[in-house]
């Protein structure tokens, strides 16, 4: 039988055992599927963002909805994965790659904010039976993390849970949140949790635990708004007549 080079064999041997739920870290994110439908802006090339690269405030939020005895955790996550999309409100739109809520896949975010168009996405940094965790690029709204998961508590009743730890990426978006964003982004993954629950016949309310972990701004981040992807959406969808025009015009 063949043996493995000691330096093989000693790197095997400090391979996590979670190792395959996590991505493999890239220095640019590589989108490699793109549906018809879907716009790939602002996530090409991009560097991920977690908290400590963005602007604002850093708040963590925490929404849950009880789904009673009749449905188990890694259920919920299964069905929670596979129709990811399904579960949003109409103005959001989920384009996930084939391979699905994988880790190291791709999530392609084609919304409005206020009618301002924002196209984006988000990098499944971690997924198992019960949990998956996507990341922000260079130029989201937010600069961190979104943990969907499921568990069961002391009286046996499985909840769903979402649990965001982020802040605004840059100025821009720091003064959207303030004004309506944050309480806009609240509605978007309170409908959500609804949308799961109404799949397994649930109709509870949800509940949301806000807490602000630190309230300075990063103004070392301020030039974050280079990569605004909303600014970079708004002049996309402006020159679209002329680039189209620019089309016909190579033919």
């Amino acid at each position: 039988m063949e043996q493995k080079p000691p330096a093989e064999e000693h790197t095997a041997q400090k391979q996590p055992r979670d190792a395959a739920y996590w991505a493999r870290h890239v220095e640019k994110l590589k989108v490699s599927e793109v549906p018809a439908e879907a716009i790939n802006l602002n996530v090409e090339g991009r560097r991920t963002a977690g908290a400590l690269q963005g602007f604002g405030q850093l708040w963590q939020k925490t929404y849950r909805i009880y789904l009673g005895t009749g449905v188990t955790p890694e259920e919920v996550v299964r069905v929670w994965k596979e129709k990811f999309s399904e579960f949003q409100p109409p103005q959001n739109r989920f384009y996930p790659s084939l391979a699905g809520v994988k880790p190291g896949e791709m999530l392609l975010i084609n919304a409005s904010m206020k009618g301002m168009p924002v196209y984006t996405g988000v990098i499944v940094l971690y997924a198992d039976e019960e949990c998956f965790t996507v990341m922000t690029p260079e130029g989201h709204p937010e600069s961190g993390w979104n943990t969907f998961s499921a568990y069961q508590n002391e009286e046996g009743h499985t909840v769903a849970q979402i649990q965001s730890l982020a802040r605004a990426n840059d100025p821009i978006y720091e003064m959207g949140f303030r004004l309506a964003g944050s309480t806009e982004q609240e509605r978007i993954w309170t409908h959500v949790l609804k949308s799961l629950a109404a799949h397994f016949g649930v109709d509870d309310p949800v509940s949301l635990e806000k807490v602000c972990v630190d309230p300075r701004l990063q103004w070392s981040n301020v030039g974050n708004v280079w990569n605004n992807a909303s600014v970079r959406s708004m002049i996309y969808a402006v020159s679209a007549p002329g680039r189209r025009i620019f089309g016909l015009l190579r033919r």
